[in-house]
């Protein structure tokens, strides 16, 4: 698979931005209803990009065409409150159809206001419902804890998971080691599995896709299983694998979900858009990558995007691809 040439322009109403707020990481569904169902993080724009860590709600929005326009409906997911594992931050969501219900996976967290201490209490959770807009059952306790001595000491996030044709769930989700604190170890990824999209989930490899040159090696993965083999995109920090030595989104692969390496086009994409009037415009951030599929195979990438420095103007960004 050569993923960087399935990108195709992206059109000006391929674009979803909030008045008042920040928006990312977008996640997309077909509804039974035969619309397209966007959820997303945001949290308020006054209070700056870093308060995806201590604000960030789920936000849900539809159209009637994948690349939109979308119109924003309202918050189905939000902090529980009290002195729970997801009192403050719900993020990082990713949508899974399953049967005739859809799960949502992300992180969540606590905190006491500060960044690193509601960084550092990271995990990971799950949400079912009849209708992407919810109402969302979530889960009351984390379906991935960290592991102390472990790979995935001190937090868990950027949880992505796949069903394959047999009916296992595989997730590939982000760990932060043992380290000096308050940033911790290494930024890699691991594997669990599950029977079902609920789990119980079973960790079985981590960590994986490891840059030998620096510690902070991957985040933000999407996986699937297309044909044959699984797929990954996922942020690489240092351009180690995709070999452009700046933060860009390698493509990786794997016969078996746990044993995962650089594809032979191991460039996903860099961090520009290509309009389809022509222009290519760079950008701060392309993070948080997650596909619709039509008949099994990939139809539109969507991404939060960082158009500047300071990451003051941020969107979400649905880019069309070429089967």
């Amino acid at each position: 698979m050569n993923f960087h040439s399935m990108m195709l322009s992206v059109p000006s109403q391929a674009v979803f931005q909030m008045d008042g707020y920040q928006v990312w990481c977008p996640t997309v569904a077909k509804g039974k209803d035969g619309r397209y169902h966007m959820l997303f993080s945001c949290w308020p724009a006054s209070s700056g990009h870093d308060a995806w860590v201590t604000q960030s709600k789920v936000g849900h929005a539809i159209s009637d065409n994948p690349l939109g326009p979308y119109q924003f409906q309202g918050i189905v997911l939000q902090g529980s409150g009290g002195t729970s594992w997801d009192a403050d931050v719900i993020h990082n969501p990713t949508m899974i159809a399953y049967g005739d219900k859809y799960y949502l996976y992300y992180m969540a967290n606590y905190g006491n206001g500060e960044y690193w201490d509601h960084r550092n209490h990271q995990r990971i959770g799950v949400a079912e419902a009849d209708h992407p807009g919810g109402p969302w059952r979530r889960s009351e306790k984390p379906i991935i804890e960290v592991t102390l001595g472990s790979w995935d000491h001190l937090l868990v996030s950027n949880p992505t998971v796949t069903v394959t044709p047999q009916g296992k769930v595989v997730m590939v989700y982000k760990g932060v080691g043992q380290g000096e604190l308050p940033k911790g170890g290494a930024v890699v990824c691991g594997v669990a599995e599950a029977d079902h999209p609920l789990g119980p989930f079973r960790k079985v490899a981590g960590p994986i896709m490891v840059n030998p040159d620096n510690d902070w090696s991957v985040e933000d993965p999407f996986i699937w299983f297309q044909d044959d083999r699984f797929y990954a995109l996922v942020k690489d920090f240092q351009g180690y694998f995709t070999g452009t030595g700046e933060s860009s989104v390698a493509l990786f692969e794997s016969e078996d979900g746990t044993n995962w390496h650089p594809s032979e086009h191991a460039l996903g994409f860099k961090r520009e858009i290509a309009w389809s009037d022509g222009s290519v415009q760079p950008v701060e951030a392309m993070e948080r990558p997650q596909l619709l599929f039509e008949n099994g195979r990939p139809i539109v990438l969507y991404c939060a995007i960082a158009a500047d420095l300071d990451r003051e103007n941020c969107f979400n960004v649905a880019i069309p691809l070429k089967g």
